[in-house]
């Protein structure tokens, strides 16, 4: 299966992608945190290119095969920080829209506002779009697992 479309295809559209991405980096979350957060919406959303490049993103930072691996099954295992367990939590609700699930509760909301300030919720938040945005576009284009990672 080929890819139907190329970066190059639309320059204006990633210069504006590069732009969101600054605003979600630049906002004091944890990098790390921010590839759990991008791993588990791509995990959800069934986006094996974003899997994959999550997954490599992580170990280049840093991050062990036992964290990665369990990030499907965060609630069971003992991987997690407070701070990640809120973050994931808030991930699963917010990428969850079609599930018939209530969506970001305000217990949900209010154990992640117990961790991060408004700006990094706010990065956190864009961070869950922008990847559900490229699940939804990787999907559309055919984009292949480790292809363009």
């Amino acid at each position: 299966m080929e890819p139907r479309l190329t970066s190059e295809s639309s320059p204006e559209v990633v210069g504006a992608v590069q732009q969101l991405f600054k605003a979600v980096h630049g906002a004091g979350v944890d990098p790390l945190l921010l590839e759990l957060v991008h791993l588990r919406a791509s995990q959800i959303n069934g986006c094996s290119p974003c899997v994959y490049a999550g997954v490599a993103s992580a170990k280049r930072q840093g991050e062990t095969d036992d964290r990665l691996h369990n990030v499907v099954t965060w609630r069971e295992t003992p991987f997690f920080t407070e701070p990640e367990r809120a973050a994931l939590a808030l991930t699963e609700a917010a990428t969850r829209i079609q599930d018939g699930q209530p969506g970001v509760t305000d217990e949900i909301w209010a154990a992640a506002a117990e961790h991060f300030d408004d700006k990094q919720l706010s990065a956190i938040v864009l961070n869950i779009a922008l990847t559900g945005f490229f699940n939804r576009i990787n999907r559309a284009i055919r984009e292949q697992a480790g292809k363009t990672w």
